[in-house]
């Protein structure tokens, strides 16, 4: 069995390659992290060559990873398999990002390659139930609840994967700009305020495609924010840098915890 990554940027890519032997492809104009070294260059604008490529290299399963950042599309380049997805990919592009990933994962298994998701080839990355760092309080699982509440109720709005409470009150709402600026955004409009931030797949994601995650640089940004405590979901988050993360939140003060 050959493997590839499709790799965006950030940490996830090499860690899945440390899994095992895998082809590593890079698609134009999308940041990636210099040391994971493309052996397969690909177009979004050339799904029809990426899949012959793909298969001369011989692979069957492929998993996607990092943050893909949409870059531009140029049409005059598309080939003769991509003209013809386009009017799937431009439908699923108005049911969000969720949907639009699901759409890519049955283009690539309609081929004949199965897809992997993260959780699946790095299980050790994946937090079991119950406390992993400091101490929970009834006040920060109280936040936690809250939070949790309003990422189910936002689910079928494909919104975002992360929110804050405190003392009862939403604070942050993470969307399309992501984590680190919907903390910056608590940091700089509720500072200090104690709060949990809850990050989880959205209800009924394909994890597969859209892995959450996080990091030291994750409770960094959180004790920035003003925040005493991380929750997040036991099985479906990866911990990018167990040890680091651990060592940043004890070192912060932060409580880190997975139900």
């Amino acid at each position: 069995m050959a493997r590839a990554i499709i790799a965006g940027a950030g940490a996830l890519p090499g860690l899945l390659l440390a899994a095992g032997p895998a082809h590593m492809v890079r698609l134009h104009g999308v940041a990636s992290d210099p040391q994971d070294a493309p052996d397969i260059a690909a177009r979004f604008e050339r799904f029809g060559t990426l899949f012959a490529d793909l298969r001369a290299a011989g692979v069957t399963h492929l998993a996607f990873a990092g943050a893909l950042s949409r870059p531009e599309f140029d049409p005059a380049l598309m080939d003769a398999e991509t003209m013809a997805l386009m009017p799937r990919i431009a439908a699923a592009i108005g049911r969000g990002d969720d949907g639009l990933l699901r759409e890519i994962a049955a283009i690539f298994e309609e081929q004949g390659f199965a897809v992997q998701g993260a959780c699946d080839l790095r299980p050790d990355l994946v937090a079991e139930p119950g406390p992993i760092s400091g101490e929970i309080s009834a006040m920060q699982e109280a936040d936690a609840a809250r939070a949790r509440a309003v990422l189910e109720a936002l689910g079928p709005l494909d919104i975002g994967q992360g929110a804050v409470a405190a003392r009862g009150q939403v604070i942050g709402v993470e969307t399309l700009q992501g984590t680190d600026a919907m903390l910056r955004f608590v940091a700089a409009t509720a500072p200090g305020s104690g709060g949990v931030f809850v990050k989880r797949p959205k209800p009924g994601q394909d994890i597969r495609m859209d892995t959450p995650v996080i990091g030291p640089a994750t409770v960094m940004k959180a004790a920035e924010a003003g925040l005493s405590g991380i929750e997040i979901a036991a099985g479906s988050v990866l911990i990018l840098d167990r040890e680091a993360t651990i060592d940043a939140a004890e070192a912060a003060g932060v409580s880190l915890w997975a139900v």
